[in-house]
């Protein structure tokens, strides 16, 4: 069944999801000649970005519909399709994904030192992979572009980092293909158990999908495979470990596009697969997330106070941060779930600022190491203005994006339980703590080297590459209602879903011990 949605005249999403890959390749015949292929990816970011804003533009707001969709027949014995759409949730995502693409190519420009050709198509064809996975509309390209994300950040890691690159991408390897290879079983189980008799083709779309119908087992042991792999992508605790260490050894941009992205591909598959496919299942466990959770926002937020290093200490900041979009999903209300995604946008925005700061700073002082920094706003006093803003909206200051994804996550879970939300809410007050106190630490106790003096503050390309993010952070922060219009719909088609099968009553403690019942 061939189908178009003429929203804007061509196909949108293959072009913004497959233009980076052809950019990659065109990189590769550059070889030689560093000016072209710099430029050529540079081109290419930028020509994807104002392609996410047309996107932006021609997408209906008020619709919970998929739009812009594109299906074509694939391997049609299996069932399965080419089959591309996006929602609310869906161009957010992309948005955020091209511009941070786009803000790392200058920033990258002249840090990487050593294969800089390869280093430009891997980034290229890692954006592919990433915007993939917020297009398909079939689990089959789903879990293709799920696994494309894997090969270029594996080599970005293992090639481009730091000295336990090698340590750090194998872990991150492992950690991520055990979970794909649980998505991959279940994939396979539920497009054959949704088939109309045993001898239909199996069932990979998305929307057919979300109209079938699998017994409670089959719910749980589906929806637990799916999590596992979504859970270890987002990271939550316990199954974070390997993040520090990736983001450690990551080269700058490797840092960023793992923490502006890659994470919330974890977030978004529970939003567009757990949630609409396994609705018994969710029900019933999403008791023992919100506790995962919690323990995630506390945990997190703790380990970042005891950090030495600059560039962990951000790295387990986002294990707190993603601990709240998991809340907000997990209350499984329209202000969670609203929550959780701004959350997502607000982190991609946030955490990214400040891992090119941490990298900026490293390429200056050549350590990470905050005991070894000190009085810094004195030399980099542009530096430290970028940091003090960076930084207070990471822990929430209102009026910036951290502030409105937070707080509807919280008034999301304090609706599910005001106990729960209590608890989460220390984790606020702990990022306050560890911020502030790092700031303090870096920027404002006695200079320890004054040969500082010496190093250039920002440059040009520099705080053009930070001035986006902020804007966005001001604008998410004052006029949210821009951002939110987006995500409402589908938020909204989510909870009804969840409707029926929502208890009506009932406290935290009774859902959990149902819940065991349920499952035993």
């Amino acid at each position: 069944m061939y189908e178009f949605q003429e929203q804007i005249g061509f196909p949108i999403l293959t072009v913004i999801t497959f233009l980076p890959a052809l950019g990659g390749l065109a990189v590769l015949f550059a070889r030689g000649k560093p000016n072209v292929y710099k430029g050529i990816t540079l081109a290419v970011t930028g020509v994807n970005f104002l392609l996410s804003l047309v996107l932006i533009q021609y997408f209906d707001r008020y619709t919970a519909t998929m739009q812009f969709v594109e299906k074509v027949p694939w391997i049609s014995s299996l069932g399965i399709s080419y089959h591309m759409a996006v929602d609310g949730i869906s161009v957010l995502l992309i948005m955020l994904t091209t511009l941070l693409s786009l803000i790392i190519v200058p920033a990258s420009w002249n840090y990487i030192k050593d294969r800089e050709l390869q280093f430009f198509a891997a980034f290229l064809f890692l954006e592919t992979g990433l915007i993939g996975v917020f297009c398909a509309r079939d689990l089959f390209m789903f879990y293709v572009f799920w696994e494309v994300m894997l090969i270029p950040m594996y080599f970005i890691i293992g090639v481009w980092g730091g000295p336990r690159r090698i340590y750090a991408a194998i872990k991150f390897f492992l950690f991520t293909f055990a979970g794909s290879l649980l998505m991959l079983i279940a994939i396979v189980a539920i497009a054959y158990l949704a088939r109309s008799n045993p001898f239909a083709t199996p069932v990979f779309d998305m929307d057919l999908l979300e109209n079938a119908t699998f017994s409670y087992q089959v719910q749980v042991l589906a929806f637990l495979a799916f999590f596992i792999a979504f859970a270890v992508k987002v990271p939550m605790w316990p199954l974070h470990t390997w993040l520090p260490d990736a983001h450690v050894e990551a080269p700058t941009a490797g840092s960023v596009i793992l923490a502006g992205v890659m994470l919330k591909v974890g977030g978004y598959g529970m939003l567009r697969l757990c949630i609409p496919l396994f609705p018994d299942a969710v029900v019933a466990i999403a008791p023992y997330i919100l506790v995962l959770s919690i323990i995630a926002i506390v945990y997190g937020a703790l380990v970042s106070l005891v950090q030495k290093d600059l560039k962990k200490l951000v790295a387990y900041s986002s294990v707190s941060h993603m601990g709240f979009v998991t809340a907000g999903i997990f209350a499984l209300n329209i202000v969670g779930i609203e929550g959780g995604i701004m959350v997502m946008f607000s982190h991609g925005l946030l955490t990214g600022a400040l891992f090119l700061m941490v990298g900026f700073l490293y390429e200056r002082l050549h350590t990470r190491e905050i005991s070894e920094m000190g009085g810094l706003a004195g030399p980099f006093p542009v530096m430290a203005a970028f940091f003090s803003f960076f930084a207070l909206a990471s822990l929430g200051l209102p009026g910036l994006s951290g502030f409105v994804g937070e707080f509807l996550s919280l008034v999301g879970l304090f609706t599910y339980s005001k106990p729960m939300a209590a608890v989460a809410s220390i984790g606020i007050i702990l990022a306050a703590a560890y911020l502030l106190w790092m700031y303090q630490r870096v920027m404002f106790t006695g200079l320890r080297d004054q040969k500082w003096y010496k190093v250039p503050d920002y440059s040009l390309r520099e705080i053009v590459s930070l001035a986006p993010l902020g804007i966005l952070a001001v604008w998410a922060g004052v006029y949210p209602n821009t951002f939110l219009q987006l995500i409402q719909p589908p938020a909204a088609r989510l909870t009804e879903k969840m409707a029926p099968y929502m208890a009506e009553s009932g406290s935290v403690v009774e859902r959990i011990f149902a819940s065991l019942g349920g499952l035993f």
